[in-house]
């Protein structure tokens, strides 16, 4: 417990230095970072060992707040989601050191380095509560702390609509959670999580606390329809925040949902049938949102809805595995989601820092002012693909190995007795496939978009390779995304104590051992291919220097003077797959067509706005308004008025309480 809470107390110690020495954002720029980079050190080690070694402890101190405890401990789940934390915001750091640097004459940069490292801090805790107060007060300083990194640019007016957006759906998903601890508390009037695991007997309670639990999780975490935030926050947001908030801050959605499944009890099998729909609708409709986006940090944040979507296909079908008996199939779903939870904090942590280093460098996150960037930044771009390959599930690497776990648990559930179990296989089977393959169309978009071809701006004519503190963390990810990949066999083999505390038993059977041997063969087979790649690579730099060669463009059908703009385009590129889910998309097309025998201009654009937050949330809060509007009378703008509508209330509360009594 002694390296936790060193790590807490570096974080909140440094945080309060960046605070001190705002007025000197040179200090402020070692001090942030290397207090980040410090806190992540005894964490990880603290996390390691529990997870590897089966270690779990539990520390109570003295807290004088009424109706609550200081308890947290430390057991196989909070170790999982602890190494992602601190790996991701200790490489962000590192990152966002050389990023702010353009940065360094506004004062507004000892305020983000002491929110990041309270963000750090407080995700910390979230994993590591044993007490709903202290809960939802780390969850709540998580919140704001990641509110005030993505208002960073706060006089832009786009990133001030992000920031309250954000504000404003994390407080209701706040709500729904306030509610479901005083649910969970009601039987032993204790919010301590010890005594939480009472409510099982009681199923009616224990579902209506499970469907709290997956609109207060799910707001966090990004499930369709409650993504909202997600495609505003993450572009507004600076890019090594966005790698933390994407990569690690929604996981901790995730993991309240996994920590309160095991205070309900036994899974009735409609548990896993909800987690499947919304893994489907959040998978197919994340990718499908994500592919008709031109600006890259907004492509990103869908493609964080899709993974979302992802991992909660595995835990659905876990819980299905879990609640019809097939044990099997029940570890292979939970190690799937579990493992994706690493594996997309992985690849989407670098696909961002990616996507910060063509901004540093250009200047734009549209992607139709980019084109060209591979010659003068090789290394991010080599990076980028690499996690673009991981995020299309592509092998060998790590983005795979999670995906085939849910894939095999998937079609073991098709032999399983009863329609809807079969049917619930068969859909995240088909979802799965359908979310791969446009996937892989997206990235194909995104990296040809970028990095291949012309330059179509002169801001991409004149790029620069970042420096080296920006590309050794996205070169460090991109490893990690092989290393998981070609070791997927003694890897899931970690996995084994999360799975078995998640479903309740150590009775699976020998999942490891059924899932190692197609992971082995597709890790060979991938190395394989990888060497040869190399090899002919190689074969292929040394040939030019045996040989004379001659230079000459490319045919330009008639042309006489070809440009840039006779490229694909991203709108021109995506427009076969968008116009085929047009009626999911809503599509606005922008065309004006080349006329006469010269033409001297052509143009094609789209946008595709958000489905939920145009037919759902907007017409909502429209009408909210419209009806909170006939009580502005209330407000005269006299303060005595205010103190009389507050004693009020309190006579009225008063007189409730003694009505009670």
């Amino acid at each position: 417990m002694t390296p936790i809470l060193t790590a807490l107390a570096i974080w909140l110690a440094t945080g309060v230095l960046c605070l001190a020495f705002a007025k000197r954002p040179r200090l402020v720029q070692v001090i942030g970072p290397a207090g980040a980079v410090l806190g992540s050190l005894p964490a990880l080690f603290a996390a390691s060992r529990a997870l590897l070694c089966g270690s779990v402890w539990t520390l109570h101190l003295p807290w004088p707040l009424p109706g609550a405890n200081f308890v947290i401990g430390m057991d196989a789940i909070s170790a999982f989601f602890t190494l992602p934390i601190v790996l991701i915001c200790a490489l962000a750091a590192i990152y966002g050191r050389e990023y702010l640097r353009p940065y360094e004459g506004r004062k507004a940069l000892g305020t983000s380095w002491c929110m990041f490292n309270l963000l750090a801090a407080s995700m910390l805790l979230v994993v590591l509560a044993r007490n709903g107060v202290l809960f939802l007060l780390a969850w709540e300083a998580m919140s704001l702390s990641s509110f005030f990194l993505v208002m960073f640019e706060g006089e832009k007016t786009e990133v001030r609509r992000a920031g309250w957006t954000y504000l404003v759906a994390t407080h209701i998903g706040t709500a729904f959670l306030l509610v479901m601890f005083v649910l969970l508390g009601q039987p032993t009037g204790s919010l301590d999580f010890d005594g939480f695991g009472r409510i099982a007997g009681t199923p009616a309670l224990a579902s209506l606390a499970f469907v709290l639990a997956v609109v207060g999780f799910g707001t966090k975490a990004g499930f369709m329809p409650l993504h909202v935030w997600l495609p505003e926050a993450h572009p507004a947001a600076p890019s090594h925040v966005s790698a933390v908030m994407s990569g690690v801050m929604i996981k901790t959605g995730i993991y309240g949902l996994l920590r309160t499944l095991l205070w309900l009890g036994p899974p009735p099998l409609w548990w896993g049938y909800l987690l499947v729909a919304i893994g489907v609708v959040s998978g197919v409709l994340g990718v499908l949102f994500a592919l008709a986006q031109h600006d890259l940090k907004r492509l990103l944040a869908y493609h964080s809805v899709e993974n979302i979507g992802i991992i909660v296909l595995g835990l659905g079908i876990g819980l299905i595995g879990l609640g019809s008996h097939h044990p099997l199939v029940a570890a292979l779903g939970f190690a799937g989601g579990l493992l994706h939870v690493v594996n997309h904090a992985i690849f989407k942590s670098l696909l961002f820092m990616g996507a910060g280093s063509v901004l540093h460098a250009t200047g734009s996150r549209e992607l139709d002012q980019l084109g060209g960037l591979l010659k003068s930044m090789p290394s991010t771009g080599a990076t980028f693909l690499a996690g673009a390959a991981a995020i299309s599930g592509l092998p060998p690497l790590n983005g795979f190995v999670s995906e085939f776990l849910i894939y095999f648990a998937a079609f073991g559930l098709l032999g399983a007795s009863g329609i809807p179990v079969v049917l619930a296989a068969l859909a995240a089977i088909v979802s799965l496939a359908l979310i791969g393959g446009l996937a892989a169309a997206c990235f194909t978009k995104a990296f040809g978009t970028i990095f291949l071809g012309e330059a179509r701006s002169s801001q991409a004519e004149h790029a620069h390779e970042a420096g080296p503190c920006m590309r050794a963390p996205p070169i460090l990810l991109a490893a990690l995304c092989l290393t998981i990949g070609v070791t997927a066999p003694f890897v899931i083999g970690v996995l084994k104590p999360v799975v078995n505390q998640l479903a309740g038993t150590t009775d699976l059977g020998d999942w490891t051992g059924a899932a190692a041997l197609p992971l082995a063969v597709v890790a060979c087979v991938g190395v394989g291919l990888l060497a040869l790649f190399c090899i002919l690579a190689a074969v292929r730099a040394m040939l030019p220097a045996r040989r004379m060669t001659n230079e000459a463009v490319t045919w330009d059908c008639g042309y006489i003077a070809p440009t840039p703009r006779m490229q694909y385009t991203a709108s021109s590129f995506a427009d076969p797959l968008t116009r085929f889910f047009g009626a999911v998309l809503g599509t606005h097309r922008k065309f004006s067509g080349p006329r006469g025998f010269f033409p001297d201009s052509a143009s094609y654009s789209t946008e595709t706005p958000d489905m939920s937050r145009e037919r759902l949330y907007k017409p909502v809060f429209i009408a909210v308004e419209r009806a909170m509007s006939k009580f502005r009378w209330i407000q005269h703008g006299r303060l005595n008025l205010y103190i009389l509508y507050i004693v009020l209330t309190l006579l009225a509360l008063l007189t409730w309480k003694l009505g009670k009594s």
